[in-house]
């Protein structure tokens, strides 16, 4: 069923092929939570063994990220999309770069927002606001996700902040969260931009459903050079 719901998404067939891509990782993914711990080796070792055995899980679930095409290119007919984690990549380095233009930010909290944003989609896959997927559910969906990531990782291997990192982009109450919701579109209209120069498309409609969208300062300098680059 996955493989046929990747192959309707990128030819256009499956008006619901994100929710079946969805659904069905959501199956696939749920047994590499339940990994067996060998206890037979003695207490510090099965310990050891435990914690290893749980990163190693958590670190083949991210391959979902580095497999999964990006939605918004898959039903716009883009040649060869980037993946999810392209896309967390790059912003990455922006929050890197960015938080040093806004004094105050944490600039470590800033990266670590952009490595851990997207990463509910390793389990539930990329959903767009075009997607037949309510914005309440879509939002349990990738909540209830982020949890099955924190037990998977456990709280001594970071699981506790991880979920809570997320749980703050989501909510946008810190600086640093906004500055990311910001470079989260940024991200998005640079790859639109650069698609339309490589694939002669029109992707206008990234431009139109960021624009005056921008909260920060950063934000709004960097969306009018993109902007500006199109232009030329």
């Amino acid at each position: 069923e996955l493989r046929r719901a990747y192959m309707h998404a990128a030819c256009g067939f499956c008006p619901v092929a994100s929710h079946v891509l969805a659904r069905t990782r959501a199956q696939l993914c749920r047994a590499r939570f339940a990994y067996p711990v060998r206890a037979s080796i003695g207490d510090d070792m099965a310990e050891e063994a435990s914690s290893a055995s749980r990163a190693i899980s958590f670190l083949h679930l991210t391959q979902q990220l580095k497999l999964t095409p990006r939605t918004g290119w898959v039903n716009h007919g883009v040649d060869k999309p980037e993946s999810i984690a392209d896309h967390m990549y790059r912003m990455s380095l922006m929050a890197m770069v960015a938080a040093k233009e806004m004094p105050g930010l944490d600039q470590n909290r800033c990266v670590k927002l952009a490595l851990i944003h997207d990463l509910a989609e390793a389990i539930v896959g990329d959903i767009t606001p075009h997607d037949p997927v309510s914005k309440e559910e879509k939002a349990k969906m990738e909540a209830d996700a982020m949890a099955k990531i924190r037990d998977m990782l456990g709280d001594s291997l970071g699981g506790e902040e991880v979920e809570a990192l997320w749980h703050e982009y989501e909510d946008q109450v810190t600086d640093e969260a906004k500055l990311l919701k910001d470079l989260d579109k940024l991200e998005m209209i640079m790859q639109a931009g650069e698609y339309e120069r490589a694939q002669g498309k029109d992707l206008s409609q990234f431009f139109e459903s960021t624009a005056g969208k921008f909260t920060t300062p950063v934000g709004q300098a960097w969306e009018a050079e993109i902007v500006a680059r199109r232009k030329a």
